[in-house]
């Protein structure tokens, strides 16, 4: 099984970012971001939490459209 990092929001924010994400709202502690890609637009929400739990991250990683892997690369 694969060990989950332990990150922020900020720095999940950061790595999306470099996924070609963009943030597009914020509402309190929340920031929605968008990719635009030509197949398929993705919208993940990150909470600005100190540490996100694992089944967070988890579903920020599945709303994106990225593995594991692929966002262990981008940190």
């Amino acid at each position: 099984m694969t060990r989950f990092p332990v990150v922020s929001g900020r720095e999940t924010i950061r790595a999306l970012e470099r996924a070609g994400f963009q943030v597009v709202d914020q509402e309190g502690s929340h920031v929605k971001l968008k990719r635009f890609a030509p197949e398929k637009t993705s919208i993940a929400v990150v909470p600005l939490h100190r540490e996100l739990a694992r089944r967070t991250l988890m579903s920020i990683l599945k709303q994106a459209g990225l593995t594991m892997e692929q966002f262990r690369e981008l940190l």
